[in-house]
């Protein structure tokens, strides 16, 4: 046994209202041993394996683990990187050290530094920002290997989203053979996390591979293989094997950033902007080309972490003359017009679903726990929406639109609201 801590498989219940998470039953071994059977199978059944890699702490873990079972089986796989330009340099250092231990088993590392568009949860006037996006000055240089010509692959469109671009990628990856893209999500990050991968709805590969979803296509599948692999035990595993990882953590332990909190990603998201006062101390050159790069950096350094009314963090408060409602729609009215307009697009399609569900009139101002995970309707989680900037508007569990078709979705909205009569 490598740690004295079980593995524990997910599996489907069903509720009275068809919809389920799973629970999680013990399989009598270690998340070590569970998660090299998975990998081993996965080489066994794929004809094509990647492994998605941001150089945070899980993905490294993961590809430490892949590269293992490659080398005892004789075969190559391909890794997916997605560089967002204001990354620190000891993440870029580590991935190309990564790169360069495992250069006999990748068969393509897929560096891609091309103009992709993410959230910027620090600006409302500049709701999105363009990673790479031609004419600016970058805040750093790809590396000459790096993937910058965009006919590079066939199915990239200028400034697409990360969420459109992975699943293209995987679908262009597979060539038609049966693929498996492998990502290092642990569900205990969030319930979010545990509900995606053990969800009643999802498809998988068979019932007793719970940590894989199928795609559209039917022959490409994600798979999560150290699913259930708590934080202790990545650090475990780096411990115990002495694995290389990200310098960047140690630097976050002595900063006092807890474990939880240690995060390496794009990182104007609104959970990411609570670690960008980091790039100011560890790397002031890169942060101050980041403040000229992206509107409301600075400001989202100061104050993401703060508890109160900037990002809407742990407790909300109101103006004492104003309901939960009036304050959203005060909220909407002083911001810019585009923005306000995609805010209430998307609120207006969250009231009209609530009206058929029990809230014919209107939804309360507000309820008992309508701040947490769960998705309790309320004008005053409508205000937590706006306050943090959650562009995409998850907290009223929204997905990001498609880029190439929210020019029509925006004509639609203005169409519907009118018939609606809502907002």
């Amino acid at each position: 046994m490598v740690y004295n801590v079980k593995s524990y498989l997910t599996i489907d219940i069903l509720f009275p209202q068809g919809e389920g998470v799973g629970k999680k039953i013990g399989l009598g071994k270690n998340v070590y041993e569970a998660a090299l059977e998975r990998i081993t199978w996965i080489f066994d059944t794929f004809q094509r394996v990647s492994v998605s890699f941001s150089g945070g702490k899980d993905s490294t873990a993961l590809l430490h683990l892949v590269a293992e079972i490659a080398r005892r089986k004789k075969r190559t796989f391909t890794v997916l990187f997605i560089d967002w330009e204001v990354q620190f340099s000891f993440t870029i250092n580590h991935i190309q050290r990564m790169k360069g231990l495992y250069a006999d088993c990748i068969e393509h590392f897929f560096w891609v530094a091309l103009p992709l568009t993410t959230v910027n949860g620090v600006s409302q006037y500049q709701s999105e920002w363009i990673a790479w996006q031609p004419g600016t000055d970058w805040v750093r240089q790809p590396p000459a290997d790096a993937i910058t010509d965009p006919l590079f692959f066939p199915f990239y469109r200028h400034a697409m989203t990360f969420e459109a671009f992975v699943p293209a990628f995987a679908s262009w990856f597979a060539q038609k053979k049966s693929a498996a893209i492998l990502i290092g999500i642990r569900t205990d990050e969030s319930l979010n996390r545990f509900a995606a991968i053990s969800s009643y709805s999802k498809l998988r590969y068979a019932d007793d591979k719970p940590w894989t979803t199928a795609s559209q296509e039917g022959f490409v599948y994600n798979a999560y293989p150290i699913y259930d692999w708590k934080v202790n035990d990545i650090w475990h595993f780096f411990a115990k094997f002495k694995c290389i990882y990200n310098p960047l953590y140690d630097l976050m332990f002595q900063a006092g950033v807890p474990f939880r909190a240690m995060r390496i990603c794009e990182p104007f998201g609104p959970e990411q902007r609570k670690g960008l006062w980091l790039y100011h101390v560890l790397e002031p050159d890169l942060w101050e080309k980041a403040c000229l790069r992206v509107a409301g950096a600075n400001s989202g350094a100061l104050y993401a972490n703060q508890t109160g009314n900037f990002y809407g963090n742990r407790k909300l408060t109101k103006p004492a003359h104003h309901s939960w409602k009036s304050y959203a729609l005060f909220l909407l009215n002083s911001m810019p017009q585009k923005t306000s307009e995609h805010y209430r697009n998307k609120i207006a399609i969250y009231l009209k679903w609530y009206q058929s569900r029990g809230f014919p009139v209107d939804i309360p101002d507000e309820q008992e726990k309508d701040l947490s995970a769960k998705d309790i309707p309320s004008w005053r989680r409508i205000c937590k929406t706006l306050i943090r900037n959650d562009f995409w508007c998850h907290t009223l569990s929204f997905s990001p639109n498609k880029a190439q078709h929210y020019d029509r979705y925006l004509q639609r909205m203005q169409e519907k609201r009118k018939e609606w009569g809502i907002l």
